[in-house]
């Protein structure tokens, strides 16, 4: 183990799936950002990585106790201590990580490009730690915590208002109006408008699920601004990520 300084990250928190913890270029104004004056690095297993990476699960508690408070945060220059963080690799990629005292990987960051290279030249020699996760059964993916393969591809954007659309969706289910069920399927394509009346409600749920889970693309978007409409906090999401795109376009 190794430690490396003056860290800049930006912290997710709560996020189980890694393609929420964006990378540098996707990384906003109003994000907040902080400075490490320093934090150990950890080489990994591949399991471990990919564990750390996309769960919220107990973390080993060797790597636990290697890492206890090698992380100073720097704040108003001063120095504190930081119980458990750490960056971790697996000799491809990097994630750095905070338990925020628990034992889980509370809040993750990607690093800036620069300290992303010097990490992976760190651990290009370094030993790799023989831990393995505490994983016992396989990770499960449902509407609110879509596969990676439903967001590749997406902007930090597309993914937060795919986010929106699932929730929205999520929401829909369980409705008790069939005739709303169909008319969003129909919405969606209009084209099932000839049969929508043999289409039980489950069944058309099913349907615009597995069809707007898909990629991202115009069609969602219009889609999704008509399902949310009315609906102060979704609204409230969608307002704000346009905003977000608004101020993005005018720097």
């Amino acid at each position: 183990m190794q430690l490396i300084h003056d860290v800049w990250v930006n912290w997710f928190e709560g996020e189980e799936n890694s393609y929420n913890v964006c990378r540098f270029h996707e990384w906003r104004k109003k994000d907040k950002i902080e400075l490490l004056d320093r934090i150990p690095v950890v080489k990994v297993e591949e399991e471990l990585y990919e564990f750390i990476e996309n769960d919220l699960q107990d973390l080993p508690k060797k790597l636990l106790f290697l890492i206890y408070k090698q992380t100073r945060m720097k704040k108003n220059q001063k120095t504190y201590p930081v119980e458990h963080a750490a960056i971790v690799s697996n000799g491809k990629d990097v994630i750095a990580f905070d338990t925020l005292g628990y034992n889980i990987p509370v809040k993750k960051s990607r690093l800036i490009p620069r300290h992303e290279r010097q990490v992976l030249d760190m651990v290009e020699n370094m030993n790799v730690l023989p831990l393995r996760s505490k994983r016992k059964i396989a990770k499960d993916y449902h509407i609110l915590s879509l596969p990676p393969a439903a967001m590749a591809g997406l902007t930090r954007r597309e993914r937060q208002l795919k986010q929106v659309l699932m929730m929205a969706l999520d929401q829909l289910k369980y409705t008790e109006h069939e005739e709303e069920l169909r008319y969003w399927l129909t919405e969606w394509n209009p084209e099932y408008y000839p049969f929508i009346k043999s289409i039980k409600p489950k069944q058309a749920w099913k349907m615009l699920y597995k069809e707007t889970k898909e990629g991202w693309s115009m069609q969602h978007e219009e889609f999704c601004q008509k399902l949310i409409r009315g609906q102060a906090f979704f609204e409230s999401l969608w307002k704000q990520e346009h905003k977000e795109e608004k101020a993005k376009s005018q720097n």
